[in-house]
Formats: structure tokens, C-alpha cells, sequence
């Protein structure tokens, strides 16, 4: 492998195959990680540069330690933190067990591959971490309370961990992505319709990975997306919360996650 290597969870689709491609661009080496073996392998056969593949469910303790395991003597020194997923409907009807799975994959997977490879990189003085939130995560998410709630929590780890590592003065760097709605398969499985039209993948991973290697904290694509973040410190949370009902609406979709 080349002397620099990124990993990519939720590299099978999406976001997550874009970043791909856009590292690649740059002369790393990936290590692709995702459930599914055969689009992963298709993953690879596009970047130009090696690829390691990794099958493993992350909403699983074993998913993510196998991570750790197999990339332990690869000279890693960048972590994208990419995979996860949505549901669409109200707390009320949702099923259980998708959401408890939505939990351990949007906040535990996040949570010990952040943990593991901030002490990693530190101990090596170098690394960068890219966690992908949503925009999501600056607001409470009717109609995808859950899913909000995850993405808060992947924001506000973000950004408290690269604040320490700054007070450390440390060369790790940790940025997170908070898109708007992306045009990926994302929803369809969510089962989900947004309001406002979705951006290309490709402009998003490409604003992403320069954001990181600028060392960002908080990288949000897209005009639109900017200026309704810079609104929605102004609004009250009566409004906030009524207003992100209007956003999102459930559909009968169904499709595959990145």
C-alpha cells in the first residue's frame, strides 16, 4: 500500500464512494468498509489507487473492532466515520429494533472508531477524522426524532473532541460534515421525502475532504444550507421545531443505505 491511507465506512454508495474517489484522487490508498462485500468490490475497481475491503456490520461491537483489528498495521492517517442511516415516521409508530440499530450505527460505531483513532493518531502525532453529521444535527427532527438526535450527538462529539485536541496542540485534526439533503440512496431507505432538493454527492465529498485537510470544524455545503444555519440561531425553538416538520415528509420508498 502507498504511504497514505484513508479508511471509508459506508463506502459501498453515496457520500461514502465519493470520498472514495476524491482520496484516491489524492494518492490514498482506502480501506473500503461496508455490509456489502460485492458493491464494495465494485468500489474499488474505480479508484486508481490499492484498496483494502473490509465486510463488516458496524451496528455490532464485533463490526467495529474488526476494523480496528485489520487495519492495525496499515499506516493509517485518515478516518472517515461515514456510515449510517435514517427512518422516517413519528416515535409513535416507528419499529423498535430499526431504530436501536440506527443508534449503535450512527452513535456507537462513531463512538468507538473516533475514540480508538484519536488515541491511534495521537500517539503518532498526525491523523485527521472526518465524522459525517447532517444538518440534521443542529435541529430537533419531527417526523425523524431519532435520527436527528444521532446526528446531534455525532455533531457535538465533533467538535468537543477537536477542541480538546487543539488545547493539547495536537497535529490531529477532527472535522465534521453536515450536509443538507444528498443525492443518494439515503431516501429511499429512510423512507422519506425532503423539502428542499438534494446536492450532488460528488460536490459535497469534494467540499468535505477540502474542508478536512483545511482542518475545519464544521464544514456545511451548499449556500442554502449556510444561510439556514446562520436563520436558525436567530429562531426561537418553538419555530425551529415547528418548522422542521415541513421539511421531511415519509413515502413508501425502499432502497439501499450508502
Amino acid at each position: 500500500m502507498s504511504e497514505k491511507t484513508a479508511i471509508v465506512t459506508g463506502a459501498s454508495s453515496g457520500i461514502g464512494t465519493q470520498i472514495a474517489k476524491e482520496l484516491s484522487s489524492r494518492g490514498y490508498a482506502l480501506v473500503l468498509v461496508g455490509r456489502n462485500e460485492q458493491k464494495l468490490s465494485a468500489v474499488a475497481k474505480m479508484l486508481t489507487t490499492p484498496a483494502t475491503i473490509i465486510a463488516a456490520d458496524l451496528s455490532t461491537k464485533e463490526g467495529c473492532q474488526a476494523v480496528i483489528d485489520k487495519t492495525a498495521s496499515l499506516p493509517v492517517d485518515v478516518l472517515i466515520n461515514n456510515a449510517g442511516f435514517g427512518l422516517c415516521g413519528d416515535l409513535i409508530d416507528t419499529d423498535e429494533n430499526a431504530e436501536l440499530e440506527m443508534i449503535k450505527t450512527n452513535i456507537r460505531a462513531v463512538y468507538l472508531l473516533t475514540k480508538h483513532f484519536v488515541r491511534r493518531f495521537h500517539s503518532q502525532n498526525n491523523g485527521y477524522i472526518l465524522n459525517v453529521a447532517s444538518s440534521a444535527g443542529f435541529l430537533p427532527g419531527v417526523h425523524m426524532a431519532v435520527y436527528y438526535a444521532t446526528k446531534s450527538f455525532v455533531l457535538r462529539l465533533s467538535q468537543a473532541v477537536c477542541s480538546e485536541l487543539r488545547r493539547k496542540k495536537s497535529r490531529v485534526h477532527v472535522s465534521v460534515l453536515c450536509p443538507g439533503p444528498v443525492d443518494t440512496n439515503f431516501s429511499d431507505r429512510a423512507h422519506v421525502h425532503f423539502l428542499v432538493p438534494g446536492m450532488d454527492s460528488r460536490r459535497v465529498a469534494r467540499i468535505a475532504v477540502n474542508g478536512l485537510f483545511r482542518r475545519k470544524m464544521v464544514i456545511i455545503p451548499g449556500f442554502l444550507m449556510k444561510a439556514a444555519h446562520v436563520i436558525e440561531r436567530l429562531l426561537p425553538e418553538r419555530i425551529l421545531t415547528a418548522s422542521s416538520a415541513m421539511m421531511q415528509t415519509p413515502t413508501a420508498k425502499k432502497g439501499d443505505l450508502q
